[in-house]
């Protein structure tokens, strides 16, 4: 794994330079040793009107970009790589509530490595 880190740190570092690097590497350890929410991961908003109507979490799968379209995410659910918070989505039509936010940011997950953060607003 420690090679992993350090290719992807110089392949980033050739590409976007080391600022972005650096950053790109913080993000990763802070996302998948700390298992905490790194500020600069992905985000979207949701407006609270919107999340009162009612929001599938297969659309904000597709519009946070983990998956291309509304039936690759609910193929994603059923197959168990969906998570929210940190926990499998097991119900292809659960709706986004308050709850699973906290201090206005929820976590969403596609498989182990591609995560994204939706903030209310």
């Amino acid at each position: 794994n420690e090679a992993k880190k350090i290719l992807a740190f110089e392949a980033t570092k050739l590409c976007r330079g080391e600022a972005a690097a650096t950053q790109a590497a913080e993000t990763a350890r802070q996302t998948f040793e700390e298992r905490s929410l790194a500020e600069h991961l992905h985000s979207i908003p949701l407006s609270q009107d919107r999340l009162g109507e009612g929001v599938p979490l297969f659309v904000l799968f597709t519009e946070a970009g983990l998956t291309d379209s509304n039936g690759a995410a609910r193929r994603l659910i059923k197959g168990g790589g969906a998570r929210l918070n940190d926990q499998q989505v097991t119900d292809e039509n659960r709706q986004a509530a308050d709850a699973d936010f906290s201090d206005g940011v929820m976590k969403l997950s596609a498989g182990k490595k591609r995560h994204a953060l939706v903030r209310l607003q």
